[in-house]
């Protein structure tokens, strides 16, 4: 099967997110290789109002959720719709905007004869400042790595862009769930409860080092390539101690279960990190 033969959807997960989508939108629009499908899952905004247009263009499909399901469970909405014709899957975060030629670069690696064991291809995910309409010149994330004691993280968030020369495509530990290009017979493989790619029980956050952790465990590789680029507006607050504890439980929780499910010394890690947060506030 020709690259402009095989069928590439993009799932969208949102959530009050009227200040970013539009701006995704658009960047998959001016795709040199467009996608075939975009599919929007939101998840009881607020505000639902600026859903219309999109609702409205034939080239999207528009699924609103009156209920706050979470991030896992409307990504999984998303492939329900779209795995049985989708030769790849691309989840993009709303606050996250393509380069021109992503989608023609990821299809053109994911189809080199050495990469058929790649499971979910990804690339320099760069920081972008909504508000003054422009890149803030630093990294976002280029991989998610893991500490020697546990903790997980976004490579080089935060350094500036010129202090570090990107060169070689790498496999990675893991891959940040705001930008995953993936092969859908990959997904297909890891599925929970036989139709679950990012596990529901998550809801939010490290679902996708879960996701990356069980491909991994299939025999699946992991592929960051730097002559891929997308911005990241990263719509949370970097600052913990201003992050809403609800988030923070969440985060620390799924982190815990993590390691427990692949057993290693970072759960003892993960489980303080869990109890500071739980009964300390931390």
């Amino acid at each position: 099967m020709s690259k402009s033969a095989q069928f590439c959807s993009v799932i969208i997960k949102t959530h009050n997110s009227e200040r970013y989508l539009a701006k995704a939108v658009a960047s998959l629009k001016s795709q040199t290789r467009l996608p075939d499908q975009i599919i929007i899952v939101d998840s009881a905004s607020k505000h639902p109002e600026y859903l219309k247009p999109f609702q409205q263009d034939p080239r999207i499909k528009v699924i609103v959720e009156r209920a706050d399901i979470g991030f896992c469970r409307g990504n999984n909405l998303g492939v329900d719709y779209a795995i049985k014709q989708s030769d790849f899957i691309l989840f993009l975060n709303p606050d996250a905007f393509l380069t021109p030629t992503f989608i023609e670069q990821a299809l053109r690696v994911m189809n080199e004869s050495a990469n058929q064991d790649v499971a979910i291809l990804t690339g320099a995910l760069l920081g972008y400042d909504i508000e003054a309409d422009q890149p803030t010149g630093r990294f976002d994330s280029t991989g998610v790595f893991r500490k020697w004691y546990g903790q997980w993280y976004d490579r080089y968030q935060g350094l500036a862009t010129s202090q570090i020369h990107l060169q070689s495509t790498e496999e990675v530990p893991a891959i940040c769930g705001a930008l995953m290009f993936c092969r859908t017979q990959a997904l297909k493989k890891v599925l929970l409860r036989d139709r679950e790619v990012f596990d529901n029980t998550f809801y939010m956050y490290k679902e996708d080092i879960d996701l990356s952790l069980r491909l991994k465990k299939a025999g699946w590789r992991l592929l960051f390539d730097p002559r891929l680029a997308a911005y990241h507006c990263r719509g949370w607050n970097a600052d913990r101690a201003k992050m809403p504890r609800q988030y923070r439980l969440y985060s620390a929780k799924n982190e815990l279960r993590i390691h427990m499910r692949y057993p290693s010394p970072c759960v003892v890690y993960s489980l303080a990190k869990y109890l500071s947060v739980r009964f300390l506030n931390l």
